[in-house]
């Protein structure tokens, strides 16, 4: 073989091992969930599936719970990625200024991200409690803004809420991180040029720092957003979905009627509209946002 053949054989061998995982445990996985979604799937191999063809979708653009669930899901993600991305800038500009203990600050920021989705989603239901709670507790006995503890849990208008707040408090640290890579990529001497020519802070900031941070923002949303729709945890662990269906997003209706109630078709049939509503929204954030700044 020649050179230029052996280089190439060797890159193959290389990138082989990461593209049969990806295959095995991505690429299989999806194709499979879309035959299950024409069946009547049983787990009994001696059952045979029933072939159904679309059944599965029609019924599921009939479900009433199906568009609470979507609503759900799509209310978290627009709720919580803007929060993620200002507070995450905000945190890595702060801490990019070189100050004295920024380690230990990254390091306290980044803290949540590397913690246990189950660890802090019980510690949330605590925080949240209606009796002993400490958010009923500061807000009723120390502020004095509220008379009686509220049911932030068990009512259908509140019960979101702590869930929209551990989706935006355990996103800001890698939000933080991922901007401050970009931050800390942006030569110096551009802001030093424009310094010279009296640009002030803001005008540095709007002129130099966001124009040159935008495939950073880019890349920080797609993957925000997607990590907005598959939420699923908190939900599992905090409400179950409930009270009364109100807290359902896509993965824990899936997972309910997979699982709990053994519909397998469609539950697979909601993971492939799920798939594709995402893989869709994910594109069109990336071609319309991939723009050059200047």
């Amino acid at each position: 073989m020649t050179r230029e053949t052996r280089r190439k054989w060797a890159g193959l061998l290389f990138v082989l091992p990461g593209m049969l995982a990806y295959l095995v445990w991505t690429i299989y996985p999806i194709f499979n969930g879309f035959y299950m979604s024409l069946f009547k799937w049983n787990l009994n191999p001696r059952i045979p599936n029933e072939f159904i063809g679309l059944s599965n979708y029609v019924k599921l653009f009939q479900d009433p719970q199906f568009y609470v669930a979507l609503s759900n899901t799509i209310k978290y993600a627009v709720i919580t990625v803007p929060f993620q991305l200002v507070l995450g800038l905000l945190v890595a500009v702060l801490l990019n200024r070189g100050k004295k203990g920024q380690t230990l600050f990254r390091l306290l920021y980044y803290l949540p991200v590397i913690t246990s989705w189950v660890v802090v989603s019980v510690l949330f239901q605590y925080l949240f409690a209606t009796r002993g709670g400490m958010i009923n507790f500061l807000l009723k006995d120390v502020l004095h803004l509220i008379k009686t503890d509220i049911k932030w849990l068990a009512q259908t208008s509140t019960a979101m809420i702590p869930i929209y707040t551990l989706g935006i408090w355990k996103g800001i640290g890698w939000t933080m991180l991922i901007f401050l890579a970009g931050l800390q990529s942006i030569p110096k001497q551009l802001y030093e040029a424009a310094r010279i020519d009296g640009a002030g802070g803001w005008k540095l900031f709007a002129k130099i720092t966001m124009p040159l941070l935008r495939p950073t923002f880019v890349f920080q949303l797609v993957m925000l957003t997607i990590g907005g729709f598959n939420v699923f945890l908190s939900v599992l662990i905090m409400t179950g979905g409930g009270p009364r269906n109100s807290t359902q997003v896509l993965n824990t209706y899936m997972f309910k009627e997979a699982f709990e109630y053994f519909h397998f078709g469609y539950g697979a049939a909601i993971a492939v509209v799920f798939f594709i509503m995402v893989f869709t929204i994910s594109q069109l954030q990336r071609r319309f946002l991939k723009s050059d700044p200047y």
